[in-house]
């Protein structure tokens, strides 16, 4: 068993194929979980502004356990047990987003962005500011078709991206409550699409903070030999530095991690490997050049055995991704089958990397 790895939870097209009873829409408007992804994704959350998600999820883990505090940047923990080997599970509640920059004389106003954005994803976008007077809907340019330069390549030249409230000066923006600084988020309302499908924004990483929600609700009513200590963390995106996870790592001291994150589906049709004990596909994956959580929680003092587990998710780092309801609910039993199969010689087992003699 390889102490470091990544586990992309569920395989999204090849896990769908197995039959499923296909529930309408208006049937799903009232599932638990329905509620719970749309509150989770219709919040406001950018890196250091994680004001709405930290109260949703402070408030959810409060009906699964007493044990509930906060870090120095404002991460969430709560524990579950008391005795046994000290599990982590982690999820950011931070999404990419924006930030005002300038103002310009004629109202448009700059951005920077906060988090690994596509160029491609930006114009033509519904955004919300939050300003001090409240939020305000805003939109990114965007060329007209009729006057857009082209390359010799025939490809359109990039733009600068602005933002637009329909202010006409700097006084008509500063008049609407935003200065420099204020944050942006995306504007996307969450909906059910065909075969339990669902659209929104930030499901990285609302869609783990989801999952944590859900192992906690499935724990507190099931025996495991483990303390779990769950962390709803702040600014994974964009800094390379995790700095929630540093922070609280640091709190929790755990023998052994899971990141809980999203990752990208693998739609090529074909069989993939099972948690057999469980019955549950999964997908392993690898995906070079970026880190999530994970990261930091394995350089915690001498080192914390961890691994990611992943809900795959089409189209992260835009406005609309798209998960599956199955994929949810496997990685749900996924990470509970885990929790109680992990006890005290199986963690220590983990932990030693004595040679065999």
């Amino acid at each position: 068993m390889s102490r470091i790895f990544v586990v992309l939870a569920l395989l999204f097209v090849a896990a769908s194929a197995e039959p499923q009873t296909f529930v309408p829409p208006q049937a799903q408007s009232s599932d638990r979980v329905v509620q719970l992804l749309r509150e989770l994704t219709d919040a406001p959350g950018p890196p250091g502004y994680e004001e709405a998600v930290r109260k949703l999820m402070a408030d959810h883990m409060r009906e699964f356990s007493s044990k509930v505090s906060y870090d120095g940047l404002g991460s969430v923990i709560a524990q579950q047990g008391d005795a046994g080997p000290r599990i982590m599970l982690d999820a950011h509640m931070d999404e990419l987003g924006g930030m005002v920059r300038r103002i310009r004389p004629d109202g448009f106003i700059s951005m920077q962005m906060l988090g690994f954005w596509l160029a491609a994803a930006l114009p033509d976008q519904r955004w919300v500011i939050l300003g001090s007077k409240g939020a305000v809907p805003a939109v990114t340019d965007i060329w007209d078709a009729h006057i857009a330069p082209h390359d010799p390549q025939g490809g359109t030249q990039k733009q600068d991206l602005y933002l637009d409230t329909g202010a006409r000066s700097a006084a008509d923006v500063a008049a609407l409550g935003i200065s420099p600084g204020d944050p942006v988020v995306p504007v996307t309302d969450f909906a059910i699409l065909a075969n339990n499908r669902y659209v929104a924004k930030a499901w990285d990483d609302r869609v783990g903070c989801a999952v944590m929600l859900e192992v906690m609700r499935r724990l507190v009513k099931t025996s495991h030999p483990n303390q779990v200590f769950y962390a709803a963390t702040v600014q994974e995106e964009g800094s390379g530095e995790m700095r929630g996870a540093q922070t609280s790592v640091r709190s929790i001291d755990p023998d052994l991690g899971f990141s809980l994150e999203v990752g990208i589906p693998n739609d090529v049709p074909g069989p993939g490997a099972e948690a057999a004990d469980n019955h549950i596909p999964l997908q392993f994956d690898f995906v070079g050049g970026f880190g999530d959580d994970a990261g930091a929680i394995k350089l915690n003092k001498t080192g914390v055995p961890v691994t990611t587990v992943l809900v795959p998710a089409r189209s992260t780092h835009a406005h609309n991704g798209i998960i599956d309801r199955a994929d949810f609910d496997r990685t749900v039993e996924l990470m509970v089958a885990l929790l109680q199969s992990l006890d005290a010689p199986t963690v220590a087992k983990i932990k030693s990397f004595e040679p065999a003699k």
